[in-house]
């Protein structure tokens, strides 16, 4: 089964830009669906964004469309997301997450659509 280490997060000024990574091992992650997730202190996880295998067709929150870009390289087994003029309130734990079994066309928005996740990694933005 394919497992997920996430990084690139950090500390980041308000209009700022970061760039998360997330590392797949294992035989499938071509074959997967995958997103992003956040948490934030006292707050449920919540969509981000999610690419389908072939990265097609993508998927994003209405808070972050515009600023934030998905892909992948299935070459290198890595997920990318692109966040550009951050604000406060995307300061989040970050995690990537994997649904091997939805389909070449699918992506999913909900937690309980996935069934691999990273650990996450911190995200702060302020100044």
């Amino acid at each position: 089964q394919v497992q997920l280490v996430e990084s690139g997060g950090g500390l980041v000024q308000p209009g700022g830009s970061l760039r998360l990574s997330c590392a797949a091992s294992g035989p499938s992650f071509s074959n997967c669906t995958m997103g992003w997730f956040r948490q934030a202190p006292g707050k449920e996880r919540e969509f981000v964004a999610a690419i389908n295998w072939s990265g097609s067709r993508t998927q994003f929150a209405d808070s972050v469309k515009g600023r934030f870009t998905i892909s992948r390289n299935n070459a290198e087994n890595t997920m990318y997301l692109q966040m550009k003029n951050l604000v406060p309130e995307d300061t989040a734990v970050y995690y990537c997450a994997a649904n091997p079994t939805g389909g070449r066309w699918y992506v999913g928005t909900r937690t309980y659509e996935y069934n691999v996740w990273g650990l996450g990694t911190q995200v702060t933005v302020a100044s």
